[in-house]
């Protein structure tokens, strides 16, 4: 019992986050007897895909001590190039793909001059950007919808990997790729064990050690039986499952990481470092613009159209994500695993509340209170360990 008190308050900030989801999720599974059946959570995935793409890039921005409210705005500009090249010009679907990853990155160029090279506040430059690219995609469209994709462009965030290894009634494909993920996961939590081990650091209790991963497990396998026994492996979920693992190595083990959390942290220590602020800051948010594209690709294949009013709030979503998945009000501190908890738990409250009826005006106050929670939680966390010292 010492070994698990110690791991749930050795670090509140992410034992508080599973704890919460935990609970969030059976409180929902009790109210309503179908919010855990299989189609449900496969739609779960399908609507908020978007969300926890965004909260990707979000996060290093915000622990690099930034923010970016444009990109609601950056999803409806991309979705509405990709729709007039595809849909009315006829062009290929790969065309759309591209041309709106070009958008972004230009987007993103775009902000990080100003932010990087001219030094005005992220909030002024995205906020601009909020505006400056909802005009364009009203341009773009010429204020009217653009429908449908249809074809490989549609499947992009509506298609599934189903029947590749048979199975009667359970998609194989999709518990293979889930438990291929548990075994990295089991292999990877060894090494990083054994790693602090041989530099004499503390680490857990092994049956503590072992009993996370059989936990972890089980969830997983369980989610991926539900999702087998529904349409299969949705597209959208492979394109998040490779984001997530590449984005957590960039953010883990990398240079640029590694960077960005020493300009969150402490941006004097880190120039007196060596560390280039202006060009990490540059490709912050030229990554930022970069995931927005893609959000707003699977976004508008999810809609199956583009919309003037696409995204609207969106980059309240990922904010909202990044902030309830632990990370810091002040930057330096935030995980993308703990983003995507956070995307889950809005996700998963937004889900609960609509399939319970409850009003969209309430649904927005439980949601603002939830936030404000979070943020409130850190602020308790940070106080405490700083009277600890």
């Amino acid at each position: 019992m010492r070994a698990l008190a110690s791991a749930l308050t050795g670090n509140l900030r992410q034992s508080g986050i599973f704890l919460a989801f935990a609970a969030i999720v059976l409180i929902f599974s009790l109210a309503h007897d179908q919010f855990l059946s299989p189609s449900n959570l496969t739609n779960i995935v399908l609507q908020y895909s978007y969300i926890l793409i965004l909260a990707i890039g979000m996060l290093i921005v915000i622990v690099a001590g930034h923010i970016d409210l444009s990109v609601g705005s950056v999803v409806a500009l991309t979705g509405a190039v990709a729709a007039t090249l595809v849909i009315r010009e006829g062009q290929p679907w790969w065309v759309g793909v591209l041309a709106a990853l070009a958008v972004g990155f230009l987007v993103g160029a775009w902000h990080g001059f100003w932010v990087a090279r001219v030094g005005i506040p992220a909030f002024i430059v995205t906020l601009a950007g909020l505006l400056i690219f909802r005009g364009l995609t009203f341009l773009t469209l010429s204020s009217i919808s653009l429908s449908p994709f249809g074809g490989t462009y549609y499947q992009i965030a509506n298609g599934f990997q189903n029947g590749l290894f048979g199975g009667y009634g359970v998609d194989v494909f999709t518990l293979v790729v889930f438990g291929a993920a548990v075994a990295v996961y089991a292999w990877t939590a060894w090494r990083s064990r054994r790693a602090r081990q041989r530099y004499q650091q503390q680490v857990e209790a092994f049956w503590w050690f072992v009993a996370k991963i059989v936990v972890v497990a089980a969830v997983v396998m369980w989610f991926a039986y539900q999702l087998a026994s529904s349409r299969g492996l949705p597209n959208v979920l492979v394109l998040l499952g490779v984001l997530i693992v590449i984005y957590t190595l960039v953010t883990q083990r990398s240079v640029f990481g590694r960077h960005v959390y020493a300009i969150g942290g402490n941006l004097n220590a880190a120039q007196l470092s060596g560390v280039k602020v202006k060009k990490v800051n540059f490709w912050i948010f030229v990554n930022m613009g970069v995931l927005s594209s893609v959000a707003g690709i699977v976004f508008s294949s999810r809609m199956n159209g583009a919309q003037p009013s696409a995204g609207n709030s969106f980059e309240l979503d990922a904010i909202a994500a990044c902030f309830v998945g632990g990370a810091a009000v002040t930057g330096g501190v935030g995980r993308v695993t703990g983003a995507m908890i956070g995307g889950l738990i809005m996700a998963v409250m937004s889900n609960g509340m609509q399939l319970l009826g409850v009003e969209t005006a309430w649904q927005q106050v439980v949601k603002g209170m939830v936030l404000l929670l979070a943020v409130a939680f850190d602020v308790f966390n940070k106080r405490r360990a700083e009277a600890a010292r």
